[in-house]
């Protein structure tokens, strides 16, 4: 390995600065990368669970509801509401729509 390696031991120095500067850089990389990590996992923990129903709003003042969704559903717009069981239930049999994407209506066995 030393006949990779400058005989001098002013280059020695400076190889040795800047290899050093890197692990440096890469330590800080690092540390970056586990706290993004951290913060990640501590996100994921905090999470709200995801509701088992949802109501999907109409747009405006006054928004009413439109349509029954499973909870995490992907097809529901942003503006909705936590329903429960008893809710959805009561929604879907006063004729409210029924997402078609996640099916509640088959869910709470109504037909």
């Amino acid at each position: 390995m030393s006949d990779v390696l400058p005989p001098d031991l002013p280059r020695l120095r400076t190889l040795r600065t800047w290899h050093a500067m890197w692990v440096d850089r890469i330590d800080e990389a690092i540390a970056a990368a586990e706290q993004r990590e951290k913060e990640r996992q501590q996100g994921k923990e905090r999470r709200p669970p995801t509701p088992d129903w949802i109501v999907e709003l109409s747009i405006g003042v006054g928004a009413r509801p439109i349509e029954v969704h499973v909870g995490g559903c992907h097809a529901a717009g942003k503006r909705q509401r936590v329903i429960t069981r008893e809710q959805a239930l009561a929604a879907l049999a006063d004729g409210m729509r029924a997402c078609i994407h996640c099916r509640p209506d088959t869910e709470l066995g109504v037909l």
